[in-house]
């Protein structure tokens, strides 16, 4: 307060002062630590001398470095590495300690000699010092950070600029803009180096007719045809400029029939069965006066359309499913049970907590309902129409939940990126709303993606042979809806990204050349976020594609779909299952079990109430599964689990070291990748013994016919075979494999069988699968770590439980003071 000039001193020391400085040690070191910016990226504000809090217990695994706030991400720097962390999962985009702003939900900061707290906004003033502030993230993270060492000031900044920074006014302030603009154009409005944003990847955007044509041929719609009407975006403007509608209904009618619809939203084609049933979706007939003859004659384009001309059914499914605030308010008190509450304190309720969120009973639901859609274009032959008041939300989950249960190429990775890129961004999902990108209204924000998601997983956790992606890729996939460089989940339609695109271009003067509109790059092109080593892990080593080759007591065979495919896992369900819900007199049977004999009675008794979709889903189940074929969910609570890796993956006391199913995950791909070098070597054997052969073979007698190669495989029960991603080459000797093998193995999956090299010149086999350790890295949250990613505060920490309280209630920005847990 006053400066007090100090005394003269009387004695004299020969001896050098102690150094007790303890912020002389830190700053050496971080004042020389900068942030890795992007195109585009630039720092807004930073503070030195912050501490990241590791562990609530003790902070001796805190680390020191530097927190900076960009217009992209929150980033922590440091010299220190993670303790028990020897797994690095490299992110191109982000850093070890990097969240984006983006996935910043809501910015708590405290201070702990006034006991303030108090929750930021954007363009609000902080009364107080912060000395901890903690940021609650999107994806479930929790970051804690203290400023007990730096300035007050520069801390103070820091949280306001990123309270300010994540919370932008207007969709061309997301990073996205600044990033495709800078990254992807020169002065010149030429390409930089020529790269195109979207040439990096194979998944239709469906952005030109072409890619429409492709998934009518693919399909078989024969009676369905491109619609270009849409041109300019002068009918609908949330639907694409291209879409695919009925043969028989022309140009000019359905400009007429568009302004009685919702959003001016024309029924979408989505796709059709083999037998000729199509599977429609539709806003609702904002028109009274005009709902029943627009009825009829959407109807009856639809029905001319089936070679069978059957007749078309509705699904209404803003009455049969939840809406949009339910399963945000779902998801509040998911998060409050997963990461909020501590675990020592919930274990005994944490089953009753689940089930009270009701996650799972949503995520049933529209299993279900997928389910009833499948049955009336499978078993009945009729086409679907999904009747949602905008068909911006639930239609988009519903369709796509169809199209992977009875469309095995949708379960591949390129067809799901397909799917996603047709049924939820070019047919107007509001990711901009949804996902509350701008905070404007929370009563708009609702994780149905997300939730969509988890519906995939459950069947990906049921049938792991039928998919060829993992649950890591969905995981990435979801985190990747926080990342706003990609246009794919940033904006609410395709209308949106153009104009917007367009009048950012012209208030920077970024020169376009021929482009109409500014390009953003797509999520699909993995190759900006990982590695093409990384990439293996969304490759799994179960898949059983199309092509694919298994072996079957001895014979190699090929995967052909047969006219009707079905799938099961569980055998002998009652009768009387309606979609996952047994009744009061119900047991669930297993396979072999007594049940149904020691208790004949209540099958009988079941029998009357069989409807015909149970009926459906009954005999299905009683047949074999076939991976190519059709999918149908066991909907039982015991099937249903909780998605463990996205939810729980930041919870440490939910972490199992060495554990999980992750240890499958890496003995089968070190299977899988020694059956594909076993491959490899028999190639180069019998490539090296027939040029023998022909070679050393007199003239005038044939060469003898080559032994068949041994099957790689003893006699199973079907596991699938890949084809291999080597190219043969020619071996130097019949004993050895080729020269520098290590370098020239390329394998689709992330663990390797590694090579032993045995006593000899140049020879090197192969480790067997069974005999190779699981790394120590491994855990039941892999490839993610939950050190450093969630930190509950303890006392005088934030009150959770108003954060939370039944749904998505939060704070106001006034201080709370003097409150504790």
């Amino acid at each position: 307060m006053f400066s007090v000039k100090p005394l003269k001193p009387t004695f004299k020391s020969y001896l050098p002062p102690v150094q007790t400085d303890l912020k002389k040690s830190p700053q050496l070191t971080i004042r020389k630590l900068e942030a890795k910016l992007l195109p585009g990226e630039i720092v807004v504000n930073e503070a030195n001398f912050v501490r990241k809090c590791i562990g609530t217990e003790s902070s001796q695994d805190d680390l020191w470095g530097k927190l900076i706030c960009t217009n992209f991400k929150v980033s922590f720097i440091t010299h220190n590495s993670l303790p028990q962390q020897n797994f690095k999962y490299v992110h191109r985009l982000l850093g070890e300690h990097d969240v984006p702003l983006a996935c910043v939900e809501q910015v708590v900061t405290v201070n702990d000699a006034k006991g303030k707290q108090k929750v930021l906004g954007s363009n609000k003033k902080l009364k107080f010092n912060p000395t901890e502030l903690i940021l609650y993230c999107k994806d479930f993270r929790i970051l804690r950070f203290r400023f007990d060492q730096a300035g007050p000031e520069s801390a103070k900044k820091v949280c306001l600029a990123i309270a300010h920074y994540s919370q932008p006014a207007d969709p061309q302030l997301l990073f996205g803009f600044e990033y495709a603009g800078s990254h992807y154009y020169s002065s010149s409005g030429e390409r930089v180096n020529g790269v195109d944003p979207g040439g990096g990847h194979q998944t239709p955007l469906f952005d030109r007719p072409s890619d429409w044509d492709r998934e009518i041929k693919r399909t078989g719609a024969s009676e369905w045809r491109v619609c270009s009407i849409n041109e300019g975006y002068l009918v609908s403007p949330s639907l694409p400029e291209c879409f695919v509608v009925p043969a028989s209904l022309a140009d000019q009618d359905l400009k007429q029939y568009a302004c009685s619809f919702t959003g001016q939203r024309i029924p979408l084609w989505c796709w059709s069965h083999p037998n000729g049933s199509a599977l429609v979706r539709m806003s609702s007939i904002s028109d009274p006066q005009q709902q029943r003859k627009l009825d009829q004659r959407i109807s009856s384009a639809i029905t001319k359309s089936h070679p069978q001309r059957s007749d078309v059914l509705k699904s209404d499914l803003d009455k049969q499913l939840p809406n949009i605030q339910e399963v945000q308010a779902a998801l509040a008190k998911l998060r409050q049970v997963c990461v909020i509450e501590p675990f020592e304190e919930s274990e005994e309720k944490w089953l009753s907590s689940l089930e009270s969120s009701r996650w799972m009973d949503y995520v049933r639901a529209f299993l279900r309902h997928a389910v009833e859609i499948v049955y009336m274009l499978e078993g009945k032959h009729t086409s679907v129409i999904l009747l949602e008041e905008e068909d911006r939300d639930l239609s988009c989950v519903v369709s796509c939940l169809v199209q992977l249960m009875l469309d095995p190429h949708c379960r591949s990775l390129l067809g799901f990126q397909g799917l996603v890129q047709r049924e939820w961004v070019m047919a107007g999902h509001r990711f901009l709303d949804r996902c509350n990108h701008l905070r404007k209204n929370d009563k708009e924000e609702s994780p149905l993606f997300l939730l969509f998601l988890d519906c995939v997983w459950q069947l990906l956790n049921q049938y792991p042979s039928a998919f060829e992606f993992t649950e890591t890729y969905l995981t990435v996939l979801s985190d990747s809806v926080w990342i706003p460089v990609f246009s794919t989940f940033l904006f609410n339609c395709p209308k949106q990204r153009a104009e917007h695109s367009r009048d950012f271009a012209r208030s920077k003067s970024i020169p376009l050349g021929q482009e109409q509109a500014l390009r953003f790059p797509p999520v699909w092109d993995w190759s900006q976020q990982f590695s093409p080593k990384d990439q293996t892990l969304f490759n799994n080593p179960l898949y059983v594609g199309k092509s694919a080759t298994y072996v079957q007591n001895g014979a190699v065979k090929t995967f052909k779909r047969t006219k009707k495919s079905y799938s099961s896992t569980l055998r002998g369900l009652p009768l009387a299952l309606r979609n996952g819900q047994l009744s009061d007199l119900d047991t669930l049977p297993r396979r072999n079990s007594l049940v149904l004999r020691l208790r004949p009675e209540l099958g009988s008794a079941r029998e009357p109430c069989e409807t015909p979709c149970e009926r459906f889903v009954r005999e299905r189940f009683s047949r074999a599964a076939e991976p190519q074929g059709l999918l149908l969910p066991q909907l039982l609570p015991s099937h249903l689990t909780l998605w463990r890796l996205y939810f729980l993956r930041w919870v440490p006391e939910a972490r199992i070291p060495r554990g999980g199913p992750v240890t499958a995950f890496h003995k089968l791909s070190l299977l899988v990748d020694e059956i594909h070098t076993l491959q490899s070597h028999l190639r180069h054997y019998s490539t090296s013994n027939s040029s023998f052969t022909l070679t050393s073979t007199p003239s005038g007698l044939p060469p003898p016919a080559p032994s068949p190669a041994p099957s790689p495989l003893p006699p199973g029960p079907g596991l699938a075979l890949s084809p291999p991603s080597i190219t043969p080459q020619r071996p130097q000797s019949l004993s050895r494999s080729p020269p520098d093998h290590h370098q020239q193995r390329q394998g689709r999956m992330y663990f390797r069988a590694p090579l032993s090299t045995p006593a000899g010149p140049g020879a090197s086999t192969l480790t067997s699968s069974s005999a190779c350790p699981a790394p120590d890295y491994l855990s039941s949250s892999f490839p993610f770590s939950p050190v450093g990613n969630l930190c509950r505060r303890g006392l005088l920490g934030t009150p959770l439980s108003k954060l939370l309280s039944g749904a998505r209630i939060w704070l106001s920005t006034e201080t709370l003071a003097n409150e504790t847990l």
